[in-house]
């Protein structure tokens, strides 16, 4: 296994999510009903896919697993306040749905069409060790043969695109560790 490509982003707000998304020139309306998670792994895999061929082709080869320490807290803060009040108590569906942080796996399996596994990982820290015991786990299903694998933390993504075989970063705990550390 090896790293094929890596990106890590970071940002100040949803604000700059949101106008990062624009620079992009993405043509994707559903990213503004997602929530700051949903939209970190969006942006992330789109900068990791968009050179890819058979982009957008219906493929069983591709996981996606992400990882992180606050799971939905965030939609999980938003949606308690839609549900606070006896008085003004109106339970927001589409903020709920977000309520669960694999929702970001399956909105980049839907936009790109994978049908491999998607799963999504709560762990007290970046833990390379773990993530990579993980991603290789994917691998042994003789079916995949591509894993994005995600970093997700308030306003921070790192996404690494591993792929079976050989190549220049092997995908190993050091080599994780040093791209994620850099």
């Amino acid at each position: 296994m090896f790293i094929k490509k890596h990106i890590k982003l970071s940002f100040k707000n949803s604000s700059e999510i949101t106008e990062y998304y624009r620079s992009m020139q993405i043509d994707y309306p559903k990213f503004f009903k997602m929530d700051n998670l949903s939209k970190l792994g969006f942006l992330a895999s789109e900068m990791l896919l968009k050179d890819e061929d058979s982009r957008f082709e219906p493929r069983e080869n591709v996981a996606i697993i992400g990882f992180n320490r606050s799971s939905s807290l965030d939609a999980d803060t938003q949606y308690q306040a839609t549900i606070n009040s006896n008085e003004n108590y109106f339970p927001s569906p589409s903020l709920f749905v977000y309520t669960l942080p694999n929702i970001v796996t399956g909105e980049i399996a839907i936009r790109n069409k994978f049908f491999g596994e998607t799963a999504f990982y709560v762990c007290e820290v970046f833990d390379a060790k773990q993530i990579v015991k993980t991603v290789r786990n994917a691998f042994c299903d003789k079916i995949t043969t591509t894993v994005i694998a995600l970093w997700i933390e308030h306003s921070e993504v790192f996404a690494a695109l591993v792929e079976c075989g050989e190549g220049d970063a092997e995908f190993t705990e050091n080599k994780l560790n040093l791209i994620y550390n850099t």
